[in-house]
């Protein structure tokens, strides 16, 4: 198959009055996220800054299980050299940068799992709604032993704060739908699936009507009052974990269902 269009297959985007639809369409491995997917994400942003009969993004995932996964693991089996491990990094911080700075809104409709990568991506829409099922979180301190990019952590802080993330990272639980709320992950709760796909097409339209440029004008002003770091003051960090003993451990560890034996190493 055509390198496209399994790209295409995989994340899918539609768009009807002024709203732009993407699925995350791999509900078999948990709308897990190949590097193809990724910048189809970004190329789509792009195109809704720039095509102003776009008015709103919604995102979601296909079927009941997830929103998104995360990254599928399969793509850091090619990793070989520490600026592989950069690379990445880099990868994932332009393409949320380019999903943050899309100038319409964003609406992530969170059904089940919502992780890593996929928490990521909620992370850096405007608005994030989710069912009773939806469970998010970063466990990567006992899954792959890596870590977040510091622009990441940045952009995590200022949503939750400083003291939320190292709860969610230093437990790597997930947080229900009624926690994911009282602490900003969530602004609104529905039902189920079928109560989702309603609540966001009525939240895309609502916004849709509204004017465009006072939308784009409080995107960017919340943007500005929130400093970034950049990923490469924390490349150290990225590099300490990517090329150490723990993450092939963890790798191995995950690809072969079993516990991971972490050395700090």
């Amino acid at each position: 198959m055509d390198l496209a269009v399994a790209e295409a297959e995989d994340l899918v985007f539609e768009r009807e009055d002024g709203i732009g639809r993407i699925t995350f369409n791999r509900p078999q491995a948990r709308n897990a996220l190949t590097f193809g997917m990724y910048e189809r994400l970004a190329a789509i942003c792009e195109e809704a800054s720039s095509d102003h009969s776009i008015k709103v993004l919604v995102l979601r995932g296909a079927g009941e299980k997830a929103f998104a996964s995360g990254t599928d693991i399969n793509q850091f089996r090619e990793f070989r050299t520490p600026q592989d491990a950069l690379d990445y990094e880099n990868r994932i911080d332009r393409v949320l940068t380019t999903l943050e700075q899309c100038r319409v809104p964003t609406i992530a409709a969170i059904n089940g799992f919502c992780t890593g990568g996929g928490a990521g991506i909620a992370a850096a829409c405007d608005l994030r709604i989710g069912t009773k099922s939806a469970r998010i979180g970063f466990p990567i301190a006992r899954t792959l032993g890596n870590c977040l990019s510091m622009s990441n952590v940045s952009r995590l802080t200022a949503l939750i704060g400083a003291a939320r993330v190292k709860d969610l990272i230093f437990t790597a639980r997930l947080v229900d739908a009624t926690e994911a709320a009282s602490v900003g992950l969530l602004s609104e709760i529905v039902e189920d699936g079928a109560a989702l796909d309603k609540r966001a097409d009525e939240v895309a339209r609502l916004v849709a009507s509204h004017a465009p440029l006072t939308l784009n004008a409080t995107k960017q002003a919340v943007a500005r009052l929130q400093k970034r770091l950049t990923r490469e003051e924390g490349e150290d960090l990225i590099l300490m974990c990517y090329t150490s003993q723990d993450f092939r451990e963890g790798l191995d560890a995950f690809l072969n269902k079993r516990a991971p034996q972490w050395r700090g190493q």
